[in-house]
């Protein structure tokens, strides 16, 4: 496949997920007719990309997928902790090595530090990559806000950086989204935060969590609201799997990047591990 028809593919089925998204009652007729092809072909592209049908996918989209998702496949998060579920499974076998800002780092919010960044388009839509010479420090998906807004809400976060415009220095971090291998992250975050990213962490592909659960594992168990805010500053998205915490009922709860791109990713997990 060239490079033309895999952006023509990702921009058809990115579309296809909106939809799908938007209007569970599709017929495949419906849908397809929208994507300006016959019922045959885009059920032949949409499973060859999403790895399922566009009506299992539309499945997924669901709040009811989501409670039997917290039914069915709610991560015990010591548990999986302890049986070395963590890191390795997720995200085509990429495995993940992390480490934390230092404290006095963190304090001086990024004075000293050089982070490069850069935009390029994923299947779950465009993103803006940031990074270090330790690794990836931030990923964000653009859609929702647009770059600027994206752009703004990572770079506040380290207001005393300077911020290079590098999509050379990003492509590596970019390329392995899409393939295996490892891949370095350089957090930065207060303590709190990272121990709840880190929580983040131990989910595997294709599960859940609550955000009572994760107050739980990190010791604080009353600290629910705290744990719902640290989840929505994770500023690595995708790689760590801020997408899997769900509220105690089973509904998605918020997500820092738009509900869409959580469905999305949800789905997408689902389609790849087979529930």
């Amino acid at each position: 496949m060239t490079e033309i028809e895999s952006r023509y593919h990702w921009l058809l089925m990115r579309r296809a997920i909106d939809r799908l998204d938007q209007g569970r009652d599709l017929s495949l007729e419906d849908i397809a007719a929208e994507m300006d092809l016959s019922p045959a072909h885009f059920q032949r592209l949409f499973s060859r990309w999403a790895g399922v049908s566009p009506k299992r996918f539309q499945q997924f989209l669901t709040l009811g997928h989501a409670k039997r998702l917290l039914d069915e496949r709610h991560t015990l998060l010591d548990v999986a902790g302890q049986t070395g579920l963590s890191g390795t499974s997720r995200l085509h076998d990429l495995f993940l090595r992390w480490e934390a800002m230092s404290p006095g780092d963190y304090a001086r919010k990024g004075e000293g530090l050089t982070i490069r960044y850069a935009y390029a388009d994923g299947p779950f839509g465009r993103m803006l990559g940031m990074a270090t010479e330790r690794g990836l420090a931030g990923l964000a998906f653009t859609e929702e806000d647009g770059d600027t807004v994206a752009y703004d809400d990572l770079s506040a976060r380290w207001p005393s950086a300077t911020y290079l415009q590098d999509e050379a220095a990003l492509a590596p971090h970019f390329a392995a989204l899409h393939g295996t291998g490892e891949h370095r992250l350089h957090l930065m975050g207060g303590p709190f935060q990272i121990k709840v990213w880190e929580a983040l962490l131990a989910i595997p592909e294709g599960h859940v969590t609550t955000y009572a659960e994760i107050a739980r594992a990190i010791g604080h168990p009353k600290a629910h609201r705290a744990v719902g805010t640290a989840v929505g500053r994770n500023p690595i998205s995708w790689l760590i799997p801020c997408h899997r915490a769900l509220r105690q009922t089973g509904a998605l709860g918020g997500y820092h990047w738009g509900l869409p791109v959580k469905r999305a990713l949800l789905a997408d997990e689902a389609a790849r591990t087979g529930f």
